[in-house]
């Protein structure tokens, strides 16, 4: 019933034109047809669970330690994760460290290896192009991380999009280098874009392929020789998709593959030393790593998202979908999701708020338009939510009750799609500021009201956030619009009436900004200022000006 009702989902949500061949096929036979799968996702359960390697040096390797991971859906013991303990990181560091600082190549070493990465995205994209390969990563992903067909496709379609977008001479076209007039005759300066070397890169569950292999595409393009480690929930996933890349060409020696726990991994990291390491995930720990390392870090942490509507009221039924969709969809398990909705109160007057609960009350468990959370438990977000209702002035606006008739393990949580009012003059006060701005990685958002001559307020609150990621300022007037984005930060801010949170295309810049350790990802100016260091080549030749004589010492 459940494949049933996902099959369902996929043709309603997703353009039709893009599954014409679904009825064509039985998707429990893809594997029969993909050379590099190694499972078969419609078989994936307590039964007959999957099993997850480690790839080191060239070679795929399993473990005496298996971490059991559980069907989000039903508590299954459906893969196991061969996981390296502290005494078993020894040949990870040793492959790292035969990693010289000057990379795999760089553009004095081995350019060729730039021409052979463009051949291997135009193979992978070509992949992904095709309908049971799409399918195959699609459904895997919806495995472990729950989430409609339609966000789980999305994630595959723009993973195809950013490797076509780095298909043939696009790979050198990164190492662009520029040069400049010198002093004399026979002097140039030239500037490079430099590997790192040995990197590392840590990646979290929520978009199992799209955020590993982005970030671990753009550190082969510079020249790096990466080790990945992937959120062992979903870890499967990336492993699938390295098959595929080796399918294409990519050497087996190019990328370390490493499923560890946190304490492990962080002892890989000060054991492996490596020049670079790219951390997506918890600011917690993204703030741990960067004093382990030394600074040596990118990092591209929580997201505690802000949208603020303008006093210009239009298109009300569009912007509440919006609103739905930016809190709600994958359950609120982006780092982009709207957190806190600022509402001019021309808007109160509308009908907003009573569309988002309509728009709200439609997603259930059985299509997946809401699903288990991954990284908070029940109790924990009613907790939240129960502290935020002492606030004075505060109130439920919809939601606020758990999931029921579901088989979802208490390690997740399920809660209905949640909105808690709460006045601004209240959210400010240094008493409740820390905890209204709390990242709840889930479905649940704070909504508040503003007047004209209140907008300073807002502002001062954007001024006191500590993450940012994504903004949206929802509004039309552009003397408002130049308002807002003159006194804010966010790294990926969209604007106009069109505007929203979510939404990390292969097309623009997605990071935070305001900070120097800020990553970005997608883009050529993403993957040059997270991948490669700048290095200046200063050439002069001469010729030594004419009775040239020793000059006095200074």
């Amino acid at each position: 019933m459940y494949r049933l009702q996902v099959y369902r989902d996929m043709r309603a949500r997703v353009p039709q034109t893009a599954f014409k061949w679904f009825t064509s096929f039985n998707s429990s036979r893809f594997i029969h047809s993909l050379p590099f799968a190694t499972l078969d996702v419609e078989e994936l359960s307590g039964s007959q669970p999957a099993e997850v390697l480690n790839l080191v040096q060239g070679k795929w390797t399993g473990s005496s330690k298996w971490n059991t991971i559980l069907d989000p859906l039903n508590g299954d013991s459906f893969i196991k994760v061969a996981e390296i303990d502290e005494p078993g990181i020894q040949p990870f560091v040793e492959s790292l460290s035969k990693c010289p600082k000057h990379g795999l190549h760089n553009p004095f070493k081995a350019p060729e290896r730039y021409l052979m990465l463009g051949d291997v995205s135009i193979k992978a994209a070509h992949m992904l192009s095709q309908p049971k390969v799409s399918d195959f990563f699609t459904r895997l992903i919806q495995r472990v991380a729950p989430k409609t067909y339609q966000q789980a496709f999305g994630e595959v379609f723009v993973t195809r999009k950013f490797l076509e977008n780095f298909c043939g001479d696009q790979v050198r076209f990164l190492a662009r280098s520029f040069a400049v007039p010198g002093n004399h005759l026979g002097q140039q300066s030239h500037g490079f874009r430099w590997p790192y070397g040995p990197v590392t890169i840590i990646t979290p569950f929520n978009f199992p392929l799209e955020i590993p292999l982005l970030q671990l595409m753009g550190a082969l393009y510079m020249g790096n020789k990466p080790v990945l480690k992937v959120d062992s929930k979903v870890c499967i996933v990336m492993e699938q998709m390295l098959r595929l890349l080796h399918d294409c060409g990519l050497p087996v020696e190019d990328v370390d593959f490493i499923n560890a726990d946190g304490k492990t991994m962080n002892k890989l990291l000060l054991e492996a030393n490596p020049r670079m390491t790219l951390f997506t995930g918890s600011s917690r720990v993204a703030d741990k790593l960067a004093v382990d390392l030394k600074g040596r870090i990118k990092l591209e942490d929580a997201g505690f998202d802000w949208k603020i509507l303008g006093p210009d009221v239009k298109e009300v039924d569009y912007v509440a979908w919006v609103c739905d969709q930016d809190a709600y969809a994958c359950s609120g398990q982006k780092c982009s999701a709207q957190s806190m909705l600022f509402m001019h109160e021309n808007w109160s007057k509308s009908s907003l708020l009573r569309q988002m609960n309509d728009l709200a009350a439609r997603r259930k468990l059985e299509d997946l338009t809401v699903g288990p959370v991954l990284t908070f438990t029940t109790g924990a977000m009613l907790e939240h939510m129960k502290k935020l209702l002492e606030i004075p002035g505060s109130k439920l606006l919809f939601g606020g009750e758990a999931l029921e008739n579901h088989s979802i393990p208490l390690i997740y949580g399920a809660i209905k799609p949640t909105a808690v009012f709460v006045p601004l003059d209240e959210i400010l006060k240094d008493s409740n500021f820390e905890l209204v701005t709390r990242e709840i990685f889930g479905p649940f958002q704070i909504v508040t009201e503003y007047k004209d001559n209140q907008l300073p307020m807002v502002l001062d609150a954007l001024e006191r956030m500590h993450a940012h990621l994504t903004a949206a300022v929802v509004s039309n007037d552009q003397l408002f619009l130049q308002e807002v984005i003159g006194k804010s930060v966010n790294g990926t801010t969209y604007a106009g009436l069109r505007a929203r949170t979510t939404g990390a295309p292969q097309n623009h810049w997605f990071g935070p900004a305001g900070d120097p350790r800020g990553a970005g990802i997608g883009t050529p100016e993403a993957i040059k200022l997270v991948w490669s260091c700048h290095r200046e080549i200063i050439y002069d030749f001469g010729p030594l000006p004419q009775k040239w004589e020793t000059p006095a010492s200074t």
